[in-house]
């Protein structure tokens, strides 16, 4: 298959994520054509401001077309970065490891459809033709370049906007059968800070701002306010080492791998800085390792 661009997407619940960009999961259909086009999709006829408040979870992200046109934001992101605005595309996506096997057909059903777009971001004309979508276990993507490194066995463990993804590898391949998958990530500690300011002090903290002072430690709010968060992400924190610890791992002599947007909570809010814990902070790493992974498909034919 040649002349096919690879576009490696991560689909989160807060964001989507390529290899080089970013941006919320906020979409609102427009009843009309809107006055300005920044951040504003057009496809079949229809208008859809991107951005702002991100979507709320959903049983299956296949369920209605907001994630499809998420993905046509994405690819027109990145064909935008690589000077492009038509081109063959092969989707590289993917799912939480305990539910690649039964979701991952209906994962290429959704994105394949239709295989010939023709849209508008930003009032730029973009042609999509889908050569093909591949799907890859989350988690494993986001460490697959480091493991040419690892040693005999390394938990890579996944701190995402709705789920944990745990996924052992030994002798740098999945131990298949042992990943799990537990729904209590960021956003539900992100409701337990805003629930807690308002209880306190009537006032509520906004998502971004807990996401920035997650990310950076930056934050303009006053005192009490940032303790709130600090003790809350402490807590998370320990949350998680604790589901390690009752899957049978030792905090003191696994190797761990912590990626994902929550990687910074555990980095950042946990009180030693053990040395068999490693980061990887980048939240593109899921879809930088998609494409890496696809690419790897594309040779073995």
């Amino acid at each position: 298959m040649s002349n096919v661009e690879i576009i490696g997407i991560d689909h989160g619940n807060s964001h989507i994520k390529t290899v080089s960009e970013v941006f919320p999961t906020g979409i609102k259909s427009l009843s009309t054509e809107p006055p300005f086009f920044e951040d504003v999709l057009e496809v079949k006829d229809a208008y859809y401001k991107i951005g702002g408040e991100r979507l709320g979870v959903k049983n299956a992200k296949t369920e209605d077309e907001d994630f499809k046109n998420l993905t046509y934001v994405a690819v027109a992101k990145e064909l935008k970065n690589r000077k492009l605005q038509e081109a063959n595309v092969l989707l590289a996506v993917g799912l939480p490891p305990t539910r690649y096997g039964k979701e991952k057909q209906s994962y290429i059903d959704y994105f394949k459809e239709p295989e010939d777009v023709i849209y508008w971001y930003e009032q730029k004309p973009y042609h999509m033709m889908v050569a093909g979508v591949m799907v890859f276990p989350q988690c494993f993507a986001a460490i697959v370049d480091m493991i040419p490194g690892m040693g005999n066995k390394v938990v890579a463990v996944d701190i995402g906007s709705w789920t944990i993804d745990i996924v052992p590898i030994v002798n740098r391949k999945p131990e298949t059968g042992s990943e799990c998958t537990i729904n209590d990530g960021i956003i539900p500690c992100m409701r337990e800070i805003q629930n807690e300011s308002v209880r306190l002090f009537n006032e509520k903290i906004e998502e971004h701002v807990i996401k920035e002072y997650i990310m950076t430690g930056r934050c303009s709010l006053p005192t009490e306010y940032k303790q709130i968060m600090d003790d809350k992400l402490r807590a998370f924190a320990e949350k998680v080492l604790k589901i390690l610890r009752e899957q049978g791992y030792s905090l003191k002599t696994t190797q761990f791998i912590f990626v994902g947007g929550g990687a910074g909570i555990i980095k950042n809010f946990t009180p030693d800085d053990p040395s068999n814990f490693q980061y990887r902070l980048d939240v593109r790493a899921n879809a930088k390792g998609y494409e890496t992974l696809a690419k790897i498909a594309m040779k073995r034919g």
